[in-house]
């Protein structure tokens, strides 16, 4: 049984962490700067962007991970130390500072950045907080560390779950941010995620690159994958359980509790797009194939249309069904219905590709809630598939409009 636990990045077995304001931020209320730490070095494995721009801490990142081992991760909000002449070596730098502070190796370091892109990263700030923050470490930091990787976030985002592996109690934790240049292609956001369970480096790759094809991937906010973004996964093995080296039943139990702490993020990192004041969850059933059910569920949710609908709790089914036909995917048309549903009940909008009467006052209600499910059966198949998105609001334009000020 997988349950929901406190703590965070912090739930499983020999892991600290911390966050702080440096000065990398103007706000000396908002933290700029975070670290996890596991107290053994940990097999690790990443996913990247797949813009062809990418943040110099990724490349640095990349050169580190290529053993298959970390120890710590660091990461800085308020600016994505991107397309600088000397970003890779500011980004050694801070590895550097770490390794100095701690007893782990630099070369053991993921190194992280987000913010502003094009602006040179001051190391003045970073070099002056590495002390505090090591000193903040805590098997309780998983908040300041949550806080300090924000940016236009207006929520932390945390999770944590246990499970049993060969009679050993397992975790997996996670923090991301995320919430404007969020669209599919991984990775549109940071995450980071701890585990105790021993598993080897390539099964932990495999495992993060299957889960993210049906959980971050399927997140889009407003259509723009960004230059810096990841998902980082350490796991120590201090949980004792015999190390998973095939794909066995240990195999398939740890990718379930990976996709339950993967799929509760994307929900959270959907839910606070910029602006957002709705999650919506368009769900795909009856696909010919899984290929088919993920192209409809990404084409609905990143439809401006239709979020725009969203946010004017309008039912304007019509757009769904636009969304569909220009997703590239070989759908009958004629046989597709849709619903809308929420707390506030469910609703069919079309049947059989066509329009059917229905109560607006009764949509305008279930569109008025947040939480809200696009419910999309095309009645060809057995395959389903799950989006994420939010509504496209007045604010996100505001938001996006003064960002570097």
């Amino acid at each position: 049984m997988i349950k929901f636990i406190e703590g965070g990045v912090c739930a499983s077995k020999g892991y600290t962490a911390s966050g702080v304001h440096c000065g990398i931020r103007r706000s000396q209320s908002k933290k700029d700067l975070a670290l996890i730490v596991s107290e053994v070095k940990a097999n690790a494995a990443a996913v990247y962007t797949t813009n062809l721009v990418k943040g110099a801490p990724l490349l640095v990142t990349r050169s580190h991970l290529a053993n298959g081992h970390a120890q710590a991760i660091l990461c800085n909000s308020g600016n994505a130390n991107t397309c600088n002449a000397n970003g890779v070596e500011v980004a050694e730098k801070m590895c550097e500072m770490l390794a100095n502070a701690l007893p782990v190796a630099a070369e053991d370091v993921v190194i992280a950045s987000t913010g502003v892109i094009g602006q040179p990263l001051n190391l003045e700030p970073i070099a002056a907080g590495i002390a505090p923050l090591v000193a903040g470490l805590s098997a309780d930091g998983c908040d300041a560390a949550a806080e300090g990787i924000m940016t236009t976030d207006t929520v932390k985002k945390e999770v944590a779950v246990s499970f049993e592996l060969s009679g050993k109690t397992c975790h997996i934790g996670g923090i991301a941010k995320g919430s404007g240049m969020i669209h599919p292609n991984m990775a549109t956001m940071l995450v980071f995620l701890t585990s105790d369970v021993a598993i080897s480096p390539e099964l932990l790759q495999k495992a993060i690159r299957e889960d993210i094809a049906g959980t971050f991937n399927m997140v889009s906010v407003d259509g723009d994958t960004s230059t810096n973004d990841m998902l980082v996964l350490m796991a120590n093995g201090l949980a004792g359980n015999p190390e998973i080296v095939t794909e066995d039943a240990d195999f398939k139990t740890f990718m379930e509790a990976l996709g339950t702490v993967t799929v509760a993020l994307c929900r959270m990192i959907a839910g606070d797009g910029e602006g957002a004041t709705k999650l919506l969850e368009c769900k795909v059933s009856h696909a010919r194939d899984l290929a088919t059910a993920r192209t409809v569920a990404k084409s609905v949710i990143t439809s401006s249309l239709l979020k725009a609908a969203m946010f004017g709790a309008d039912a304007n089914w019509g757009r769904v069904l636009c969304a569909i036909g220009y997703s590239g995917a070989d759908v009958d048309i004629n046989r597709i219905d849709v619903r809308f549903k929420s707390p506030a009940g469910e609703i069919l909008v079309c049947q059989g590709g066509s329009g059917v009467d229905f109560s607006e006052e009764k949509a305008k209600a279930v569109l008025l809630e947040h939480d809200i499910e696009i419910l999309v059966d095309l009645n060809d198949g057995t395959a389903e598939s799950c989006a994420w998105g939010c509504d496209l609001t007045y604010d996100y334009v505001r938001i996006n409009g003064d960002y570097r000020t």
